[in-house]
């Protein structure tokens, strides 16, 4: 379709970022006959998968769901950011998934019905948009005072460097969910780790069942539903140890959990109470929030903060704005809800397009 204003090409659906959420969009895209490309930021095939430490291998992680009509990684003692990234590109190049990179998308503004995808010079007008841009490049950092005074290392989830880093220093493993736990696996056997959370863990141990997991994923849809900031599934879930954290486990490292502390002093942190612990490096795994600035001009956002979705939260459509899907958002943020968003908001998208545009 051509823009009789501009005599610029109009794409039928731009899907952005090429994640698990985002290929299998667009493979769903691609069956339906639905005409799209893919834009996505990184120079080359995997996501945020290659992006992940070098420590992390394939037996570590909580699970890649296989993309459509594919098998699932083999889950050995492999990296995972080589064989997750190998898979997907081996997925583009099997499906001839219309993947364009690196393209770092800037905004999405609406003209007169139509959305304009914005990065840099380049433009990309559509009748829709599937937003599969996930959380990896927006990390949150928590303001303590005198943070900027410490003199060890800041670092967070995204700048972990394994566990040898760490070897023989005095490690302060911030955060509740389950990167913190994996964190104090790894570390608490080869150095002296401190576990601080706001909350006090919720331990499982009872099996990780389908019910269990529906369960979990009801509570973030409704949270979506009414437009609230998401949580993350596995937030919801408990915490529970595999069998690489046992040895942690036993040498107490989950045990001796503390409450927040008020403030950071350059060799150390110090508790309300004027207790005082001395640490080499703070390790900050305190998680992700949705990467969606770009979508800021359509104004998406409810009065509660965050994106409503449709079907009770159970769907991707932006109710503010059908013309938008989101996949990896709220409850599709798993890698299996990832699989199952990319169908739903290909079907999404069909139905946009037999409707009427609405302008923004």
């Amino acid at each position: 379709m051509i823009d009789v204003v501009t005599g610029m090409d109009i794409w039928e659906s731009v899907v952005i970022g090429a994640g698990q959420a985002g290929l299998s969009a667009s493979y769903h895209l691609q069956r339906l006959g639905i005409r799209h490309v893919v834009l996505d930021a990184n120079a080359s095939a995997g996501g945020a998968w290659q992006h992940r430490w070098d420590a992390l291998t394939m037996s570590d992680v909580h699970g890649v769901a296989e993309l459509p009509d594919a098998a699932a990684p083999v889950r050995d003692a492999q990296r995972a950011n080589i064989v997750v990234p190998a898979s997907f590109a081996a997925y583009e190049t099997e499906h001839d998934l219309p993947v364009i990179r690196p393209v770092q998308v800037d905004s999405v503004t609406d003209d007169d019905g139509i959305l304009v995808v914005r990065a840099g010079e380049r433009t990309w007008r559509t009748r829709t948009v599937v937003n599969a841009t996930g959380t990896w490049t927006q990390p949150f950092l928590p303001r303590y005072p005198g943070m900027v005074t410490f003199l060890g290392e800041h670092l967070h989830t995204i700048d972990y460097p394994g566990p040898e880093h760490f070897r023989g220093q005095r490690v302060l493993v911030v955060g509740g969910g389950a990167s913190a736990v994996q964190f104090l696996g790894a570390l608490a056997p080869i150095t002296e780790t401190l576990w601080v959370t706001r909350r006090e863990p919720i331990w499982r141990d009872d099996e990780f069942t389908p019910e269990a997991g529906a369960a979990a994923v009801a509570l973030v849809e409704k949270r979506v539903a009414e437009g609230l900031p998401p949580q993350s599934v596995v937030g919801v879930t408990g915490l529970m140890l595999r069998p690489q954290e046992h040895e942690a486990w036993g040498l107490g490292a989950y045990a001796d959990r503390r409450p927040m502390f008020q403030r950071v002093e350059p060799d150390g942190v110090r508790w309300a109470d004027g207790s005082f612990e001395p640490v080499d490096a703070i390790l900050w795994a305190t998680g992700f929030r949705p990467a969606i600035a770009h979508l800021s001009p359509l104004k998406l956002r409810s009065a509660a903060g965050g994106i409503q979705l449709d079907r009770r939260g159970r769907g991707t459509r932006a109710v503010a704005d059908p013309r938008v899907q989101m996949v990896g958002y709220g409850p599709s943020a798993s890698t299996i809800g990832a699989n199952r968003a990319g169908r739903t908001a290909a079907l999404g998208v069909r139905t946009a397009l037999g409707a009427p545009v609405t302008t923004g």
